[in-house]
């Protein structure tokens, strides 16, 4: 984190938090850095070898969890920073990343940087009620846009994967 949000003395494990870790602060596309950190929470479960359904529950219960704690931290990250959906929190992109890489039909490479890609964009277009649920108060308005913006992404994958099948 820089040094002057250290030296400030405010919420840490909140801001930590919401800031993906300090992913956040990247100088360059930081949202972009948090989808990243999305993919790489998706990706990880594969190493324990598990099937296909337990993998997608382990999934859904950490974004589950970083959804709620993504509400939490991105208000107070609000209060900190003293504005609404300040660009370090990036919590949001992790999670809306997450819901549309959740039931990737193949979990190849080439299906995770679409997902990824295809999330980016739903998350910049924002679609359909994403634009109108920014205006939730507090960290709801910052996480519930890109929970959608994930859902979407979510279903236009897994057609196309019904589609390519």
């Amino acid at each position: 984190m820089p040094r002057e949000i250290v030296a400030k003395r405010g919420p840490g494990l909140a801001i930590w938090m919401a800031t993906a870790g300090g992913t956040g602060f990247f100088p360059i596309a930081p949202g972009t850095a948090g989808s990243l950190v999305g993919v790489v929470l998706v990706a990880a479960p594969a190493w324990l070898h598990l099937d296909r359904a337990a993998t997608s529950a382990i999934l859904a219960v950490v974004i589950l969890s970083l959804f709620a704690l993504g509400v939490w931290s991105a208000g107070k990250a609000e209060e900190f920073f003293g504005r609404v959906d300040p660009g370090p929190v990036v919590i949001d992109e992790v999670v809306g990343q997450m819901v549309t890489l959740l039931w990737v039909p193949h979990r190849s490479w080439k299906w995770l940087a679409g997902g990824f890609l295809l999330f980016r964009i739903l998350d910049i277009v924002k679609p359909f009620p994403a634009r109108r649920a920014e205006r939730f108060p507090r960290g709801w308005g910052i996480m519930v846009d890109d929970v959608i913006a994930g859902a979407y992404g979510l279903a236009l994958l897994n057609v196309f994967g019904l589609i390519t099948r």
